[in-house]
């Protein structure tokens, strides 16, 4: 019986060079083998552990926010202050900048880390540390790109304020911004002042600039909750510096009883499952960040998903027929959620949509959608979990309506009592098992 025909291969610097067809017996071929096996094998190994390295086990992001496409103030030659409550402590920490939405490279000249001192907008001068990349203080972010600084050994305790000040060299285009941050921060004239306890001449700002996220490592951590979702999420109608969004409260009760689990805020005022254009401050459409904003958050176990009135009441009010969606369309839209979250072994729990009656955008064709997307959410079992936040918040006089306590005002948002409310009601029990 003929043997089979094999290639002989040498090694060379750029790879294997393939020679010439040879006939030999497959036996003798397969020992010739066996050392290439066991080296590739290695090799392999060896990259996969390089990939995941002691210091980067436990990351869990404690803090983060969703940006739009880039419609914020052109900066240059300024110092931005930025604070942020934290869900969970570690003992190092990394921030995540995003240009992700950019046109033009994000230069910064030096990034600070400290804890916010007792006065508005001031740091504690003692806790101040230069943050680097790559071991440099300055780093060039290209537009489509996010980066992370290198990990800083920096004790931080769960719902901590942290300040991020950021030196910004050269004229950003317009920014890449997170709209309502519902957070002073604070703008400097010109010139680098990050390392100040306090910015001269500042300026006030309420969004969020190229800063996503804020990861801490510790062994204690078991992971993080992302909730996905629109202006109710991100806590339209809350006080002010004062950390009442739903969000905020839930990582509070974890704080109180457990598990020790990072919140992370994704919502995004005005968004949308399925469109986002013709307006930007409203986008990416969740469809479309959902990589960025849920998949890749480091430690991400469970997902929140509070979204799809958006997708009703939007073409509506901003007179756009053709981007009117039915039910089912947003049903498919939730649906596609669901299956990406569980491709990663991700929980995902819906969370019904909340009563509108009042609401400029509201019609009875609108509420016959909501209903029969609340009526899919809650009996279809498609998700790991249903979180009842219409239940919490109706008024039991009027349904469609929500509880002239929890009322912001404008009939559409919920104010720090009703956001409490929805944290509230949520079982803990939930993320119990990742």
């Amino acid at each position: 019986m003929e043997e089979p025909l094999l290639y002989s291969f040498r090694f060379e610097p750029y790879g294997l060079v393939f020679l010439q067809f040879i006939r030999c017996r497959l036996g003798f071929v397969l020992l010739l083998l066996a050392p290439i096996f066991i080296f590739c094998s290695f090799a392999l190994a060896q990259g996969e552990s390089g990939q995941l390295g002691p210091e980067d086990g436990d990351w869990v992001s404690t803090w983060g926010c969703a940006p739009v496409f880039p419609i914020g103030e052109e900066l240059a030659n300024q110092t931005l202050r930025q604070f942020v409550r934290i869900s969970v402590g570690g003992h190092r920490v990394r921030i995540r900048l995003s240009n992700e939405t950019g046109t033009q490279p994000l230069v910064i000249g030096t990034a600070h880390l400290a804890v916010a001192g007792p006065e508005k907008g001031s740091i504690d001068l003692a806790s101040d540390h230069v943050l680097t990349f790559n071991g440099s203080a300055t780093i060039t972010v290209p537009p489509g790109a996010p980066v992370l600084s290198d990990p800083m050994d920096f004790e931080v305790r769960p719902l901590m304020t942290l300040a991020i000040s950021l030196y910004i060299t050269r004229e950003t285009g317009t920014a890449v911004i997170h709209p309502l941050g519902n957070q002073t921060a604070y703008l400097s004239q010109s010139g680098d002042q990050s390392g100040a306890t306090t910015i001269a001449d500042a300026t006030t700002v309420s969004e969020r600039y190229f800063l996503t996220r804020i990861e801490v490592s510790s062994p204690n951590n078991a992971g993080a909750i992302v909730a996905l979702g629109d202006s109710i999420t991100d806590g339209r109608g809350s006080t002010v510096d004062a950390n009442r969004r739903w969000p905020d409260r839930l990582a509070e009760r974890l704080n109180e009883q457990g598990p020790a689990l990072g919140v992370v805020n994704a919502g995004i005022a005005g968004n949308r499952i399925l469109h986002d254009l013709p307006e930007m401050v409203c986008g990416p459409s969740s469809l479309s960040r959902f990589d960025r904003d849920v998949l890749s958050v480091a430690g991400v176990k469970f997902v929140i998903l509070l979204q799809g009135a958006n997708d009703i009441a939007h073409p509506i009010a901003n007179d756009l027929p053709e981007q009117a969606v039915s039910p089912e369309q947003i049903i498919s839209g939730l649906k596609q959620l669901i299956a990406r979250a569980h491709a990663r072994h991700i929980k995902i729990f819906g969370a019904t949509l909340l009563p509108d009656e009042r609401d400029i955008s509201h019609t009875a064709e609108g509420e016959a959608k909501r209903r029969a997307v609340n009526e899919w959410i809650r009996t279809s079992k498609a998700f790991d979990g249903v979180i009842d936040f219409e239940a919490v918040v109706r008024d039991p006089d009027h349904p469609t309506r929500v509880r002239p306590e929890y009322d912001s005002g404008d009939h559409g948002h919920l104010n720090d009592a009703g956001y409490r409310a929805m944290a509230d009601s949520i079982d803990l029990q939930l993320f119990a098992n990742p």
